[in-house]
């Protein structure tokens, strides 16, 4: 079983960026494909981006298309989501996921593929 830990989150105006990151402990991340998700207030958890367990697949929602970065580094057993302009609407409590994978490139958006999940990180961003 592995646990998961996100930090990174915060406060940022309009346009800037942030980077979270997602810890693993418990058993290496590579064996998991990954995936970020973010839930804002009244509204349903939303896909946000997802990676494979090599890194060589990645996908992300249509909201953050052309504006963030999944990545991962295995030997230090982390997880990124690099955030560039940010806007208002991206205010949400973000989550870092895993679930149990196989080799290749496949990632998942459907959030009942992932088992694992980390407590989230709450981003706001002010317009």
């Amino acid at each position: 079983q592995v646990q998961l830990v996100e930090s990174g989150g915060g406060l940022v105006q309009a346009g800037g960026s942030l980077r979270l990151s997602c810890a693993a402990s418990g058993r290496t991340v590579s064996a998991y494909g990954m995936g970020w998700f973010r839930q804002a207030p009244g509204k349903e958890r939303e896909f946000v981006a997802a990676i494979s367990r090599s890194g060589g697949g990645t996908g992300y929602g249509d909201s953050v298309k052309g504006r963030f970065t999944i990545s991962r580094d295995n030997a230090k057993n982390t997880v990124y989501l690099q955030m560039n302009r940010l806007k208002p609407e991206d205010t949400a409590v973000y989550y870092c996921a895993g679930r149990i994978a196989s080799t290749g490139d496949y990632w998942a958006r459907n959030s009942n593929n992932y088992v694992y999940w980390g407590q989230g990180t709450q981003v706001t961003v002010s317009s």
